[in-house]
């Protein structure tokens, strides 16, 4: 994410630094002591970042997150912090922004924990259909831990791509009042618009999850639709700052590739009803809808650095 101008970190001595890690034991966050007989195994990937396997009861088995702590969260063991929750896509894992984007070098020194929870191989995060509960991990559960072990401030912001865009807006409409700002980036917002449901059908059939295993029928079942539909329980999300962005996908998409391009223009219109809708409730949302670009990875970037302000507002940290 080259376009995301990190700012720097305070400066601290390398011996204030030694002593402080010493005196933290950062060594029991990643994997050395009774900490994590809560948390799951942990493993450390760098000097901020580390996945954590996560006992999850809503799923039935434990599952991982990526986090990247703060620049001072070993020499700060008083202070608590915000947490902005980052979601992946479909097809893709908890992996994805450290993958595709410099998140980590972007959030040096500006004091908040980023947490990339599993979604699954969909990145629908919802309660599926007799099976895993997305939802309750990523809303509940991955908090909880993240309050007890990790000092987190209950102040939350969550931000997603395609699916993650999904959850995004669902986790923040079905639970008013856990976020203080969501922000979807050519998310799926209206799961019941015109060929909506045949494209999550898709996604499903993708990873060769039984048909309906999601909500069930999208007719026989709406009721279940509706209720997790972002647009219809869109009134949860007054007082809450939002973000939308979407590509109308004419013309190809990045690298010439025009799949990305035609996916971007088939959830077009469920995002411009779902942005619609807002005013009509009252609500007030930051929208950018632009000609052209993609389902992918360089249009998503673009618009996580024009949501930041919003983002970082909310959060209480600087942009």
């Amino acid at each position: 994410m080259s376009d995301l101008s990190p700012k720097p970190a305070a400066g601290v001595s390398r011996r204030t630094v030694a002593r402080a890690t010493a005196a933290a034991g950062l060594a029991v966050l990643f994997g050395a002591a009774s900490g994590t007989a809560r948390a799951g195994a942990a493993t450390r990937l760098g000097p901020r970042t580390l996945d954590v396997s996560v006992p999850s009861a809503a799923l039935g088995r434990s599952a991982p997150v990526r986090l990247i702590l703060p620049s001072d969260f070993g020499t700060r063991p008083e202070r608590t912090y915000p947490v902005l929750y980052l979601l992946h896509g479909a097809h893709d894992d908890y992996t994805s922004w450290t993958r595709e984007t410099d998140i980590e070098a972007f959030t040096e020194g500006r004091g908040l924990i980023v947490a990339m929870p599993d979604a699954g191989p969909t990145g629908i995060p919802t309660v599926w259909r007799g099976g895993p509960d997305y939802e309750t991990f990523q809303v509940k559960e991955v908090p909880a831990l993240l309050a007890r072990d990790y000092r987190a401030s209950g102040v939350q912001a969550v931000a997603g791509v395609s699916t993650g865009g999904y959850g995004a807006m669902a986790h923040a409409a079905r639970h008013p009042g856990a976020f203080k700002a969501a922000a979807s980036y050519s998310g799926i917002l209206d799961t019941t618009a015109p060929g909506v449901p045949a494209i999550m059908d898709a996604i499903v059939a993708r990873e060769n999850l039984p048909a309906q295993s999601l909500w069930g029928h999208p007719l026989l079942n709406i009721l279940t639709w509706r209720d997790f539909n972002p647009r219809t329980r869109a009134t949860g999300l007054r007082g809450t700052a939002l973000y939308v962005s979407q590509g109308s996908g004419v013309g190809p998409g990045s690298g010439g590739d025009p799949l990305p391009g035609v996916l971007e223009s088939a959830l077009w219109p469920s995002a411009q009803g779902f942005a619609r809708a807002l005013p009509l409730l009252g609500i007030q949302a930051t929208t950018h809808f632009y000609s052209g670009g993609g389902h992918d990875w360089p249009y998503w970037k673009r618009e996580f650095t024009a949501s930041w302000p919003m983002l970082a507002h909310a959060l209480g940290v600087p942009e």
